[in-house]
Parts: C-alpha cells; structure tokens; sequence
C-alpha cells in the first residue's frame, strides 16, 4: 500500500503542475501579461525554484559562490560556459537558477544554444541528440562504472576486506540521460561479464526529453502516454508490451515496470543489510536524503535514525563487493523516473548486484522468481542488439532483423538501409497498429527458393532463416582451389531447419535425400506453423494467439498430451508442470547416435551425432596435416589447433589464426556449425539435422553403418 501511496502523490503532484500550466495558459486577468506564456510554463518547473537546495548548497561558503566543478549544471552563467566552451573557467556567484538564456540564445524566436555532443561521466560520447543534448549535459550525474572501479583499485583490497579507504561513491542525482543511455553511457556499476541494455527505445517520436517532458514545466504529458497505453493515469502503472518477466519475483507480471524496480530494490536492500552483517560484520543502513548516504547502524534496528545520520557515522567498512552493489541502490534511487527512462536496464543492475552479494553469503537473499531480461526479441542487452555498439550504426545488412525500423522498412522499400543502434525490436517492428498485423507473402530463402506457411509465421521466415545455404558452400569452392574462409549460416536459423531440403539450407550432399517440411516437420498436421507453437495456445484442438505474447515458448499444456513424460501419471495427459521439450523422444524416433540406447531424448540423440561429427572433423583435420578446433562462441568459430591438444587453449582463437578449408572440410565444418546454431533443431526438424551430420561424417571418411537417420 505504501508504494502506491508514493506513485500516487507523484502523479497527484505532475497532474497539479498541470492544472497551474493550464491556469496560466487560458487566464489573462491575474497574470502579467508581460510574461510570456513559456516564461509563465518555466516558473512552475524545478528549474526555477528558488528555495531548492541545488541552487542554494552553496549560499554560506565563503566566498557565496559556485565551484566550477557544479556551476555547469546549477547555475545559469555555467551553463552558458560550458555550452560556449566546453568547460566552466571559474566560480559563478550563488543566485542564478537554470534560467531562459541558459538554453536560448534568443528567447524571443526560441533560438537554442548548440551542443553538438555529449560527453558522459564514463567518457563516452553522443552525438547528434539534437536539443536533447542540453538535458543531457547535465541530467548524466557525476559517476560511472569506471568511477567505482577506479576507487577500488586506488583501495587496493580484495573483493570481501573492507577498508576505510574505500569511501562511498555517489553518482549524483537525476541521471535520467544515462539511465536511458544504459551501456552507452556505463552510468550503473556494470559488472565485468555481464551485457546490459542499451538506449531505452520507446517508440518513434517518444525517445527524446521534449518528446515526453513539456521543455519549459517539465511536466510530462500523460496524454501522449495514453495512445497507446490505454486508461493510464498513473504513469507508474504503465508496462510494456515488451515486458514479459517476473522480474522482481512476485508472481505479478501485470504490474507497471516501477513496481518491478521498486520490488528489486527491496530486495537488493536486504541483501546489503544482509552482507554487511554476515560477512563485514559492521551493521550498515541507508537514509536517501543525507550525504553520504550509507551510514553504520550503531544500534542494528535496521533503519538509520535521525542520530546516526551524519557524517562523522558514516559507514567507513565498505568492501569492493558492497561498493558496487551500494552504488547501484542509490543510483537507482536518485533517478526517481528511472522505470521510465530506462527501466530494464536499472533492473539489470539491482539484479546483479544482488547476486554478486548472494554469491559471497551462501543466498542469503532469495532471488526464487526474478528475471534480470526479457526473452529473445525484446532483450535489448543480447549480443543480436549490442554487436554494434562500438560501431555507431547497424549495416544495411543486419539492419532487418537486428533493428525495430528494419523489417519495416524492408517490407515498405524491397532494400535494407543502415539503423540506428537498437535496444529490442518494438512492437511495430510486425505489427502496423496492434493488434494488426504486417502481411507478408511467400519468403525467398538464401538459396533463392521461397517457402510459404499461410500464415502470420512468414514474418518469422524473414529473418530466422540464416545468411547462407548449400548454394554458397559450393559458390566458395567453384570460385578457386582454396584454402576457402568459413561459411557460417548465421544464428537461429529455425526456418531454414524447419523446410530442410525445401530451401536447402544445409550441404546437401550429391546423391543423397533429405528431409523437408512436408515429409517431416508437418507435425502430424498440428501445431505446424511458427505461430501456433510460439504465440500462445490453449489445448491441442484449440489455437490461438496470445494478444498479449505472454508465451514465447511452446506451452506444454499441448505437448504433454503426446509427449508425457511423467510416468507416475496415465499416459497421455501428463503433468505440464513436469513436462520439459528437451526429454522429448517421439515413438518413431530411430537411435540416430548409434549408442544402443533408444530411450534417450531426441535433443541427446542429435547431440551424440554432433559429438561424432566433431570427432571426425579433428580426425580428419590430423590426417592431413591441419589440426583443427572449434570455438561457437567466436567468429570465424574454427582455428588451427597449434599445438594439437585438441582443445581451444587461449590466444588459439583468434581471426589472426582462423582455418584455411580445403572442400571437404568446408561442408563438413558449415553442417556441424549450422547444426549447433539451431539449438532446437531437434524439434523443428531432427531427421534433416541428422541427414546433415551423418553424411558430412561419410565424406570425411567416417564409418556410418552404426548410425540411422534415414
């Protein structure tokens, strides 16, 4: 109840700006009409508050003057500073709020000062934001990753010693910039390891400050919100489409993103509580409103009251381990609107932070139900979204599918065009107005054949079909008598599984048949298209899609009635909740692996087959002199095995050491690398990947009478 208290008067209070902006809009009697209506719209803004403290901290120094290192962002004649040469050159007298000149050249035509980048806290730039780069000068707090990092290091001391040498690291207040920034800008403790969201993508014309937030009141305009979030008047409410994790545990997953933030704080909270007495054994507490923030609580209430709130207790027992994990708290607490302007990246943060701390305490703080990213299309801290942050920009060729304007764009146009770098695909990306749908026609593989599922699946045919085929292998090898380069179909290539020899998407070999869609993948006629195992469904006689896309998975309530799996039930009709499609294993299914065992899972026979196809590729890289290994994690994926260990020992994979193919080796090297980059192939289509690994084996030489995957 309290937390909707705090969102509810929040509302209450942008709502009543509001009211006094529309007051002084449409009234001419009380006003001044010397003011102009903007100038009248600023008055009601943070901006222009006279009494707040970030324009008063300084009023008793000695001299009553603003350092330079806070005139930028706190005073008027800083700003302009630092706007007409990137620095503040000296101290500004107090008195001066964020006034119209600091923004405007000429208030008179609404002429804004120019700020062509942005330099971040981190040191990372953007450019080209536009006005918005005037928000952001100053809306980026005052720390980074690299901040913390840097205090850790200069402490010197192991992750779990404290030290007194290790004092808080604040990152200030109101970042909204770089919580929208995300990894951009490094503005949260990233941890070394961990891939974090990127710019918050919200939607066209809603992904800049003043495409939200009224430029003079600051007010945000919950009516724009409305548009597409319906009935919404509490903007903590609001959830994306995109949002589809628990991430804060509580079962609820209809909640506003806020809640989920503010669940995860919660939690993160107790895990501070927690280590600081488990493993520093110096009781530690937070009270948001007094620098610095942390203090030791001397009588282990586990709340700081107003006595211990002072500097002298400061908390002084800080290791690199809870520095990080503090950082984070406050970060996420000092950017109030953080659900808003970044929220699943904010997320991402609270939740590593509490499980590095768990991971020093045994878990001593549940984390049962937490989700840290959204599933496949909508996690904007995968790789598929963030291979290009060092670039600036995603190729016209990756831009189809790695970007929400690509697909868009290559639907209306026939071409593909260089994007902006993306954080998840939007809701338009296939959906002209929810709930319609873009209509596609028959899709045109690599191969050049085209495949056609009828239905709204042919949006997922133009990008889960993979970058290359059979045809581009043997174009490779016609072109010369090598040594010839990899040939990687690419990732997640289900379509391209699914039609198998319908589109050719493995090396098939001469002579040979193999399985398509139509002699395999039909599934008995049920559940055979993209969107009627993904998008949602009720019972095996009833399909449907899901409105809301709550299901990116195949439900196993329509699986388990042919494929239970929980032999202490009738069969069929198993239990759904014990049912998982990797022990999948249909009656008919022959032992691919030639293991002698026919009651192992399907995933586990192609699996034995991928093992043996390895097997003789090493084999064969050996017998003719070129030992070989295998790295799927990172491009070109084989390397000369320099020392002939058999395994990928550091510095082997590298471009600088990539393989040279002969042919043989070329196909047998695409079908085992296309084979691992469809992780479910076993399901969309087993008999055509085992067709590919079995025949890749025989023309290395490999004995395959142990093997059935006819």
């Amino acid at each position: 109840m309290q937390r909707r208290k705090v969102v509810l008067l929040r509302v209450f209070s942008a709502l009543l700006i509001s009211g006094v902006i529309s007051f002084l809009g449409c009234s001419s009697g009380d006003n001044d009409s010397s003011i102009g209506f903007e100038q009248q719209l600023w008055m009601t803004s943070g901006h222009a508050d006279t009494t707040s403290e970030a324009f008063n901290h300084w009023n008793l120094d000695n001299p009553p003057e603003v350092p330079t290192a806070c005139a930028k962002c706190h005073s008027t004649p800083g700003f302009m500073d630092f706007v007409a040469s990137g620095v503040v050159s000296n101290p500004v007298p107090v008195g001066t709020t964020i006034e119209c000149s600091a923004c405007h050249t000429n208030q008179a035509d609404g002429t804004l000062r120019d700020l062509p980048s942005v330099v971040f806290p981190s040191g990372a730039t953007a450019d080209g934001l536009g006005p918005m780069s005037l928000c952001a000068a100053c809306h980026q707090g005052r720390a980074s990753t690299d901040s913390v990092d840097a205090a850790i290091a200069a402490a010197g001391v192991g992750d779990d010693t404290p030290t007194s040498a290790l004092p808080f690291v604040n990152a200030h207040y109101l970042a909204a910039a770089v919580t929208q920034f995300g990894t951009l800008a490094r503005g949260g403790y990233q941890y070394a390891g961990k891939s974090y969201d990127g710019r918050f993508s919200h939607m066209d014309g809603a992904n800049d400050c003043m495409d939200c937030h009224d430029s003079h009141s600051l007010a945000v305009d919950l009516n724009r919100c409305t548009t597409c979030h319906a009935g919404v008047v509490d903007p903590g409410d609001i959830r994306a489409y995109g949002s589809f994790a628990d991430y804060d545990g509580d079962g609820d997953m209809t909640e506003g993103i806020y809640y989920d933030v503010q669940g995860t704080q919660a939690k993160l909270y107790s895990a501070i509580l927690a280590y600081a007495n488990i493993v520093i054994g110096a009781p530690i507490g937070y009270e948001e409103y007094t620098d610095p923030y942390f203090f030791t609580d001397t009588n282990g209430n586990g709340v700081i009251d107003p006595s211990e709130a002072v500097y002298a207790n400061r908390y002084t027992s800080f290791t690199p381990r809870l520095l990080r994990a503090a950082y984070n708290y406050h970060f996420s607490r000092k950017d109030p609107g953080c659900f808003a302007h970044g929220g699943k990246y904010i997320i991402e943060l609270l939740y590593d932070s509490l499980e590095d701390l768990n991971s020093a305490m045994g878990g001593a703080v549940s984390m049962a139900g937490m989700h840290r990213i959204d599933e496949g299309h909508f996690d904007g801290s995968a790789e598929p979204f963030r291979n290009w942050d060092a670039d600036g920009q995603v190729p016209s060729a990756c831009a189809r599918c790695h970007t929400p304007q690509g697909l868009p764009y290559f639907l209306e146009n026939g071409a593909n065009v260089e994007e902006e770098i993306p954080n998840g695909l939007f809701c338009s990306t296939c959906h002209t107005a929810p709930p319609d749908i873009r209509t596609v026609g028959p899709v045109t593989f690599p191969s050049g054949e085209s495949a056609d599922l009828a239905d709204n699946s042919n949006l997922c045919l133009l990008c889960h079909q993979g970058r290359a085929s059979k045809s581009s292998v043997d174009s490779a090898i016609a072109s010369g008598p090598g040594p010839y380069s990899f040939i990687a179909i690419h990732y997640s290539h289900a379509a391209a599984v699914f039609f198998g020899d319908e589109v050719h998407g493995g090396y098939e070999y001469p002579g040979k048949l193999y399985a398509g869609q139509k002699s395999f993948a039909n599934h008995m006629g049920r559940f055979d298209t993209c969107v009627e195992c993904h998008m949602g469904t009720n019972t095996l006689r009833e399909v449907r899609q899901d409105s809301d896309h709550n299901v990116k998975k195949p439900n196993p309530e329509d699986c388990v009635y042919c494929h239970g799996q929980d032999i202490s039930q009738p069969y069929p009709g198993a239990d759904p909740s014990l049912f998982f499609f990797s022990g999948i294993r249909p009656a008919q299914v022959p032992d691919y692996d030639g293991d002698g065992n026919k009651h192992e899972s399907l995933k586990t026979e192609i699996q034995g087959l991928q093992a043996a196809l390895h097997a003789q590729i090493q084999a064969y890289g050996f017998a003719i002199g070129m030992p070989i290994i295998y790295d799927s994690h990172v491009p070109p994926f084989f390397f000369n095995d320099t020392n002939g260990n058999g395994v990928v020992d550091p510095g082997e994979a590298t471009s600088a050491n990539r393989y040279g193919f002969n042919a043989k080796m070329l196909k047998a090297a695409y079908n085992y690398h296309a084979s691992r980059m469809e992780p479910s192939g076993f399901i969309h289509n087993s008999r055509y990947i085992a067709q590919l690994l079995v025949d890749s084996i025989q023309d290395l030489g490999g004995n395959v009478a142990p093997y059935t995957w006819r």
